[in-house]
């Protein structure tokens, strides 16, 4: 015989079984030969429809800010979303205002979550999904060394420059350069960057200063509400001076336009 006769004796076989079941026993019939392939199905349903959702709930980007390490509990009670989203005359049917906190990175070292927040961190630069990044001073200054931000002074017109000229945050994109014919025979060798003394606002006393980021001022949103205010009251410092709450664009941001409005946005009382 066939496999295909085989096959269908078969299907007949359970059809003549079934047919003197109950309403009761055909489904207890049906769930313990079939249980497997209709959890299966009810997945795939569930998943087909949380992406459909997804997608037809979806709204485009039109800013997003990363605080990283902040006090979470002080930046979720803001409406810094809904704020800007106001003040900047986003329509929020359409377009999202992101604050996002979930970023941890620990000041101990490397810790799994660590880890994973800077992947998570890169994957979406890389997306070009961030518009804004503040961080604390050390670890802002170790994503600049990465070449994570852009030159300010190549994006932001000169009146906001002038607005926060005595916030401006340097990085010597020379104080780490290894020049080639440096006999180091081992990492334990190697200068440890974050033992310098660098005043990242003196571009003067830089071989090669780059203006990459803005150190929050006190009147500033994120200064009052006092995300980072554990900086100074643990007395934190970093290469030689206390740490502030600094700002950068990384080099795939899309939004100048807004971003320059959020930078108006946090100073405005």
């Amino acid at each position: 015989m066939s496999s295909q006769s085989s096959l269908y004796g078969e299907i007949k076989e359970q059809h003549r079984k079934m047919k003197d079941m109950s309403t009761k026993g055909k489904l207890e019939y049906f769930w313990y030969y079939y249980k497997i392939h209709t959890i299966a199905v009810i997945v795939v349903l569930i998943l087909a429809g949380s992406f459909i959702y997804q997608v037809a709930t979806s709204k485009d980007s039109a800013f997003y800010c990363v605080l990283i390490s902040p006090d979470t509990f002080i930046a979720e009670q803001q409406t810094w979303d809904a704020d800007f989203a106001e003040y900047a005359g986003i329509d929020t049917d359409k377009y999202s205002v992101t604050f996002d906190t979930s970023f941890i990175f620990s000041s101990n070292g490397f810790t799994d979550y660590s880890m994973s927040s800077m992947e998570k961190l890169a994957a979406m630069a890389s997306a070009g999904m961030i518009d804004v990044i503040v961080a604390d001073t050390a670890t802002f200054e170790k994503l600049a060394r990465s070449e994570f931000y852009l030159d300010l002074e190549t994006v932001l017109p000169p009146e906001t420059l002038e607005k926060f000229k005595d916030c401006l945050y340097y990085t010597d994109a020379a104080a780490f350069d290894m020049e080639e014919g440096d006999a180091l025979l081992s990492l334990d060798e190697m200068p440890n960057p974050d033992e310098y003394t660098i005043d990242h606002h003196d571009p003067s006393s830089m071989e090669k200063p780059l203006l990459v980021g803005i150190s929050l001022p006190e009147g500033s949103k994120i200064m009052d509400a006092g995300c980072y205010a554990y900086l100074a009251a643990n007395n934190t410092t970093y290469q030689g001076y206390p740490s502030e709450a600094v700002l950068g664009l990384p080099a795939t941001t899309g939004h100048l336009d807004t971003i320059i409005q959020f930078l108006n946005f946090l100073t405005e009382n």
